[in-house]
């Protein structure tokens, strides 16, 4: 009888656990089958919906802007860093990037301008939803690696953004002397209307301008670490598009919201392992549970969807039910610049 008792309260506890995990199905060895990428967005849909979550933070690179026509540098096939490499003989691309070799050969760093300031570019689909969350009152704040202030042509307010890698829009005399500051007016007329200057001096003495960006081997703006501690600490679900997470002290980010916070990957490739992502199964209802039965601290979820910045974020308004909200804040965007309401942005 006690075989028997054992045997009924092993299969009421199979049958509990079989129902909190709603239709995950196991195979035969009993490991988890994988979801369809359907399926495992939903689960953030649901979080989404849930009246718990309020306090959303995006992280984006490179990838969000490239509909917009802005190269994502780390593209082996349309990456800027590529066109230059051959010619300054660089081991690397982002070798062009660092403060170190900008002091040394800045040409380089300006030819990679030359060929992109005088390009007007427009906000994407994936900019407008990040817009489109806080209008909702769901984003807390937008974190980016990019320089090119799409999220704010979005109408993004500056006290949502933390632009990690600084911006394009001033520049300063680098020397420590000097300090003189430039607008980006003037930085395009000495990149596009004077094709002998190959690098911009400053007017008072002479020495190399540079753009207020954030080159490798800088310090990162001071916002960024007064509010990361504060912000991530109360995120209830990180949404991470378009960026390799190679780049410190961005992508350890990751790791800092709390273990219970979802985190969704949109991107053309999946990457976070390094920081923990997509570890010990943690992607799934049955990884949770095991993760957490173990003793482990893992993420309530991590999801990858595999694709452009803009699909994803279609797909995520499909679901929701935003979509027509979206493509309306598209339209409403595209045609205040067609109107001239609102600056282009010129990197």
């Amino acid at each position: 009888m006690a075989e028997k008792s054992n045997t009924d309260s092993d299969n009421n506890r199979k049958e509990g656990i079989e129902n909190s995990l709603g239709n995950l199905n196991l195979s035969r060895d009993g490991q988890e089958t994988l979801n369809t990428k359907e399926d495992d967005i939903q689960l953030i849909i649901d979080v989404i919906k849930s009246k718990e979550c309020n306090n959303i933070i995006v992280m984006t690179g490179a990838g969000l802007s490239t509909a917009a026509g802005i190269p994502d540098f780390r593209s082996p096939d349309i990456g800027v860093f590529t066109k230059v490499m051959g010619k300054y003989n660089v081991p690397h691309p982002e070798m062009v990037f660092h403060i170190d070799y900008f002091h040394e050969n800045p040409s380089a760093f300006y030819e990679i301008s030359r060929g992109m300031i005088d390009i007007d570019y427009k906000p994407t689909i994936a900019h407008y939803f990040i817009k489109l969350l806080a209008n909702k009152n769901l984003l807390l704040r937008h974190y980016t690696q990019n320089v090119d202030g799409l999220d704010l042509a979005a109408g993004l307010s500056e006290e949502r953004v933390v632009a990690a890698h600084g911006t394009m829009y001033t520049s300063h005399c680098t020397s420590s002397g000097c300090n003189s500051k430039y607008t980006l007016e003037w930085m395009k007329d000495q990149i596009t209307n004077k094709p002998d200057i190959t690098v911009p001096r400053c007017e008072k003495c002479q020495s190399v301008i540079k753009p207020d960006v954030v080159l490798y081997g800088e310090q990162l703006p001071t916002n960024f670490f007064t509010m990361r501690a504060k912000d991530f600490s109360q995120c209830d679900l990180l949404i991470i598009m378009g960026t390799s997470l190679k780049v410190e002290p961005f992508a350890s980010l990751v790791e800092q919201v709390p273990e219970n916070t979802p985190r969704l990957l949109i991107n053309l490739e999946k990457t976070g392992e390094n920081h923990g992502m997509f570890s010990n199964s943690s992607s799934s209802r049955l990884g949770v549970m095991m993760n957490s039965l173990l003793g482990r601290k893992a993420n309530f979820t991590d999801i990858f969807w595999k694709g452009s910045c803009d699909d994803g974020c279609l797909k995520l308004c499909e679901l929701l039910g935003w979509k027509q909200e979206l493509l309306k804040l598209k339209e409403q965007g595209s045609k205040k610049f067609e109107k001239g309401k609102e600056p282009t942005v010129k990197l």
